[in-house]
């Protein structure tokens, strides 16, 4: 592509390169006519700066749908929008959770700095209409051998993944008196969100023999387990009546604040998630992140967890405002 001033009476046929008003509003990118080159002479220019393609460009809007057909290929629930002003974005056709390949996303951005992708993080939960990614050329053209070499890598770049269960049981641990129903309604919205329902309230005695018969009974696809009391150790309650309901704990603490005290285990085939308290706020916690991945049909273990440090600090939750250090 060749970029620069030239004279009004040349550039008929070139892509303009910055907004003109002659006699109305030229915008740029617009493909100069023989209309717009009187109309340019008539207001006094005598020269206009331009883009030109040559034979081995391709123009910016063919340039990022292209990508984006590459991007999609095999992929399904993500659509694409039209190309305008060399920029195509990705939407999700439905709640579920986003994985992105950063080495193939890096690949990308990398041939070319002209063609670019942006995504969502990988793991990234997305409602229905959600903006996955946009594709961005930056300049008027590029030249083909490097969006061929971007489309070549862009296969499996983004993936939408949709959830694969239906219902949830959330099982409340009392300690006296009957909860109030804040976290199920925070629970609720959740599992809402991304297509499910809860079953019907399930109230236990904050004891192992009672909730374990719960656990044991409970129908819903995935189970979740808010205690009265929280889960402070391993072989607390709720960790130890699962066992004896005949389950395993796979792990318990997570890197993520707030949500330390979650833990994850199964129960045969079916998962269960120990909540940690901070739950019951419809706000973002450690939780979401565990329970997002599952309910898209993602096996959440000890590493995949462990790994959710890196980006685990979320934000200091309402009933602890100050920063957690003694003598601050």
């Amino acid at each position: 592509m060749k970029f620069g001033p030239v004279a009004v009476a040349t550039a008929e046929g070139a892509v303009l390169a910055h907004s003109l008003v002659a006699d109305r509003r030229i915008p740029k990118g617009t493909v100069l006519s023989a209309d717009h080159v009187a109309r340019l002479a008539a207001a006094g220019f005598t020269e206009v700066t331009v883009a030109r393609l040559e034979a081995c460009d391709v123009d910016e809007d063919t340039a990022a749908a292209r990508l984006a057909a590459a991007v999609l290929v095999g992929a399904t629930g993500i659509r694409a929008t039209g190309a305008g002003a060399g920029r195509v974005n990705l939407y999700a056709e439905g709640c579920g959770v986003i994985r992105v390949k950063a080495d193939v996303i890096q690949r990308i951005n990398a041939i070319e700095p002209m063609i670019t992708i942006a995504t969502v993080p990988d793991y990234h939960r997305v409602d229905d209409g959600g903006m996955i990614a946009t594709i961005k050329i930056i300049s008027y053209a590029v030249q083909e051998d490097a969006l061929d070499a971007a489309c070549a890598v862009a296969v499996d770049g983004v993936a939408l993944l949709s959830p694969v269960y239906s219902t949830a049981t959330l099982i409340e641990t009392t300690i006296g008196d009957t909860p109030s129903d804040k976290g199920r309604r925070a629970m609720a919205g959740r599992v809402e969100r991304m297509g499910m329902v809860l079953t019907d309230r399930v109230l236990a005695a904050h004891q192992v023999n009672a909730l374990s018969e719960a656990i044991a009974d409970a129908a819903g696809d995935i189970v979740f387990v808010l205690t009265a009391s929280a889960t402070s150790d391993v072989m607390d309650v709720a960790p130890q009546a699962l066992r004896k309901a005949g389950g395993v704990v796979e792990r318990f603490g997570m890197p993520v604040d707030p949500g330390n005290l979650l833990f994850i285990g199964r129960l045969g085939e079916k998962i269960m998630i120990g909540l940690p308290g901070c739950a019951r706020s419809p706000a973002l916690n450690g939780a979401d992140w565990v329970l997002e991945r599952v309910i898209c049909g993602l096996d959440v273990n000890h590493n995949d967890i462990a790994a959710m440090g890196v980006g685990g600090l979320l934000k200091e939750i309402p009933t602890r405002p100050m920063p957690r250090e003694k003598g601050v």
